[in-house]
């Protein structure tokens, strides 16, 4: 059976050039990239690396490469991520992880955010299969919670909760985060504003006209996707 993770990894090695600094998400696929990176170490030797991920910047350290703390920078010239779907226009859906306000920053630093992945996250049209997550300043909560339930009253909202104690989960930056099932999604520019408008709003898991390409990889192969607006 292919690896469709890993031919999607390979094809996104060609993009990588000597002396890049480099940004990248979590994920199987990342994983993927840094070991062929660490593979290659002419190469690997001229890279700074930054991630948006423990596990992954983990990894990074074990293979010996460079990692650098992303306050420490003001531009990547790459971001790689995968996500849990994507459009013809590649917006993206992130929101397994709760990671995706660091995501976001990364993706907004770079010169080029590319999605990488399997060509099961594309769909013609974000749909509802996933939550949007956002991430919430713990004192804003309620006000928050009250504002979803009275723009999107159709909505199922849920704050997520941790499975190894007692209470809420809580995101790098120490606060909530609350999955958003939608019974239909708005237009996603709407969406993308409306949410982000409400106080205590950090960030939203839709990243919306943000990548620039994505290399995915199926049956059909390997594919170079543009957006298509």
């Amino acid at each position: 059976m292919s690896d469709y993770k890993l031919e999607a990894a390979v094809a996104a090695m060609k993009y990588i050039k000597t002396g890049q600094t480099v940004g990248v998400g979590a994920g199987s696929t990342i994983a993927n990239l840094i070991n062929l990176i660490a593979a290659e170490p002419a190469l690997a030797s001229t890279l700074t690396l930054v991630s948006s991920s423990f596990t992954t910047a983990k990894l990074i350290l074990e293979k010996g490469l460079r990692l650098q703390s992303a306050n420490t920078i003001k531009e990547l010239d790459l971001y790689f991520d995968g996500c849990d779907q994507f459009d013809e226009e590649l917006n993206a859906l992130k929101s397994g992880g709760g990671i995706h306000t660091t995501e976001k920053i990364l993706a907004a630093m770079a010169h080029e955010f590319i999605l990488i992945g399997d060509a099961g996250k594309f769909s013609a049209q974000l749909d509802v299969t996933y939550p949007l997550v956002i991430e919430v300043l713990p004192n804003a909560l309620p006000f928050v919670m009250k504002h979803l339930n009275i723009n999107f009253p159709d909505a199922s909202l849920n704050l997520r909760m941790s499975s190894q104690k007692d209470g809420a989960l809580i995101s790098d930056h120490g606060n909530y985060l609350v999955d958003i099932h939608f019974a239909a999604l708005l237009p996603l520019e709407e969406l993308n504003t409306k949410i982000a408008l409400i106080p205590g709003v950090v960030a939203h898991s839709l990243f919306y006209r943000m990548a620039a390409m994505a290399i995915i990889a199926g049956q059909d192969g390997v594919k170079i996707l543009t957006p298509q607006r």
